[in-house]
């Protein structure tokens, strides 16, 4: 067993500042358990186009409010308590809220390394 701290992560490279927000990467790869966990920030007023190619995500709000798109132009309310599924590798827009942040835990799978980044001038979407 172990625990590890928003703080711990925020001294290392699993801490990372990808353009819209932050992620701290709470549960890599190397810790073998077959998942990646974050706490995710999405910064109010921003929107990422992003493509996980290689990972399945869920993410559950934890607080704040936002959206997420699909490429089919449906628009998904998030708020606190919501969960979203990427469960097909969807190209998705991504939205802060207008005046607040959207605060998830995001689970990957496989897991990341942790130290990804994101391109978010990629004309087709952010990808990992």
């Amino acid at each position: 067993m172990f625990v590890r701290t928003l703080k711990e992560v925020e001294t290392t490279e699993n801490f990372v500042h990808w353009g819209n927000g932050t992620s701290h990467r709470l549960l890599t790869e190397k810790d073998q358990m077959g998942f990646t966990v974050c706490h995710t920030v999405v910064r109010a007023g921003t929107q990422s186009e992003l493509h996980y190619r290689n990972h399945l995500e869920a993410c559950y709000c934890i607080d704040g409010e936002g959206e997420v798109e699909d490429m089919n132009g449906r628009v998904f309310p998030i708020r606190k308590g919501d969960i979203y599924v990427l469960d097909e590798n969807d190209r998705h827009f991504l939205r802060g809220g207008k005046k607040t942040d959207l605060v998830l835990v995001s689970v990957f799978n496989p897991p990341l390394t942790g130290t990804e980044r994101h391109n978010l001038n990629d004309p087709s979407g952010s990808a990992y």
